[in-house]
């Protein structure tokens, strides 16, 4: 999905400080008065640029980020559904299920059996063909340091490879006219929702260039920046052409439990791309991929 473009500087530097604010604190009680505080704008006229800009209101946005992140903690823990209504920013339950029948067509716990009915026959179905003697997954535990990144979000249908090639494209004109890339550049993507659980509308990830120091300017149009903490991952390397990475994933999932057996810490899952060359056939690039881990 492409967004309208908006020649107002401030008009878009408030928006980009409301949506990094909404994205990291969207499960809390966002009110009028404190996204007044936060991007400076009556609540009326930032909801304008909002949703001109993100073809959805505010309100609109932070009930469906809620609903997704439900459904992912359905999907991936243990966590009570009573649980995640509060965790997600719910007071009561039953509008809890209400809202998420709504946009899922069933209740929280017939979604969660559900997605274990998938996972299993997954599990099965790999199995069978692997057979008893198949190869565990290989992965090693890392933790990654503090980092800050430069980003542009892409939205829209994960199988869409021109529009993410385009994207793509889009970062790396930005920072190679700033003069940012060298031999030694970074470049990953942060995965932010599921595919299965958002739609092609509204799936999002972001495409980051690693900052080796902070940016001596402000982010102009869409760009942002973001500092990633600490954080424990599992990691795993996929071999091939990154559209096939889907089917990589599905195993990683479907034998989990089996072979990792780490519970899912609640932050995004990240991309690198060590040995990326436009030069190199498509079956010899690598992706290591960093689901983060408790």
């Amino acid at each position: 999905m492409s967004y309208a473009i908006m020649s107002n500087e401030t008009q878009l530097e408030r928006y980009k400080k409301l949506l990094s604010y909404i994205d990291a604190n969207f499960k809390e009680d966002i009110n009028i008065e404190k996204v007044e505080a936060v991007c400076h704008y009556s609540y009326r006229n930032i909801n304008r640029i909002f949703e001109a800009l993100h073809q959805e209101t505010i309100g609109k946005y932070i009930k469906r980020l809620r609903l997704e992140k439900a459904a992912q903690y359905l999907k991936y823990s243990d966590i009570k559904v009573s649980n995640i209504a509060y965790e997600v920013g719910f007071e009561d339950r039953a509008a809890f299920s209400k809202a998420f029948k709504s946009k899922y067509g069933s209740s929280p716990s017939a979604f969660r059996v559900s997605n274990e009915t998938v996972w299993q026959e997954a599990h099965q179905s790999l199995l069978e063909k692997e057979g008893d003697d198949r190869e565990p997954l290989q992965y090693e535990i890392e933790y990654l340091p503090d980092f800050e990144c430069l980003f542009l979000e892409y939205r829209g249908s994960h199988k869409d490879i021109p529009a993410i090639e385009s994207t793509w494209d889009k970062l790396f004109a930005y920072v190679n006219k700033k003069g940012m890339v060298s031999n030694d550049s970074i470049f990953m993507t942060e995965v932010i929702d599921d595919n299965e659980i958002s739609d092609d509308i509204n799936f999002r990830f972001n495409l980051a260039f690693l900052l080796e120091k902070p940016l001596p300017f402000k982010p102009k149009g869409l760009f942002r920046t973001k500092t990633h903490k600490r954080q424990k991952y599992a990691k795993f390397v996929h071999k091939g052409a990154h559209q096939n990475s889907v089917e990589f994933y599905n195993r990683i999932y479907a034998f989990w439990m089996t072979d990792v057996s780490l519970e899912f810490e609640d932050l995004p899952t990240l991309e690198f791309y060590p040995n990326y060359d436009e030069n190199l056939p498509p079956e010899e690039l690598l992706t290591e991929i960093y689901i983060p881990v408790v």
